[in-house]
């Protein structure tokens, strides 16, 4: 089932349990898919329909950090919530131990030795933990690994 088919079901859902809330995410979330797809021109394979959820989820945290500096705890409550939902269609996350081994077999396989191979690194790295692990903790473990 793609995941453009499991939000239909799930708004089917929310619909029907009157849940307005999660009805209001999947809606977004199905609306970025089918806007992608007009995009691109063509339906979107799982990879592609990943990269618009994690897009997603990455938007709602950014604003999230943003709303809980601001003090604006209606907003900070409201994102938390389409963060829940959002993170239903992502796979599971990598702990930061996995992080760091998938990191250290990668700076070995490209051959980096100091800063100045980063992006050499994290070209490699960023298809195999895509949508499975946080950029930003991904970028910190190899600028850590790479010192």
């Amino acid at each position: 089932m793609t995941t453009l088919t499991q939000l239909t079901e799930d708004m089917k859902t929310a619909m029907k349990a009157r849940d307005k809330a999660t009805l209001t995410t999947v809606r977004m979330l199905k609306s970025a898919i089918q806007n992608e797809q007009i995009k691109v021109g063509h339906d979107l394979d799982e990879a592609e329909e990943l990269t618009v959820i994690s897009r997603e989820m990455k938007q709602r945290k950014d604003s999230l950090a943003e709303f809980k500096a601001a003090n604006r705890d209606d907003l900070v409550q409201q994102l938390s919530g389409e963060i829940e939902v959002v993170s239903k269609y992502m796979p599971k996350q990598m702990s930061n131990e996995e992080i760091k081994a998938v990191v250290a077999t990668t700076i070995n396989e490209v051959g980096a030795t100091d800063k100045s191979d980063f992006g050499k690194v994290m070209g490699a790295l960023m298809p195999k933990v895509k949508g499975k692990a946080d950029g930003k903790v991904v970028n910190e473990t190899v600028k850590a690994l790479l010192d």
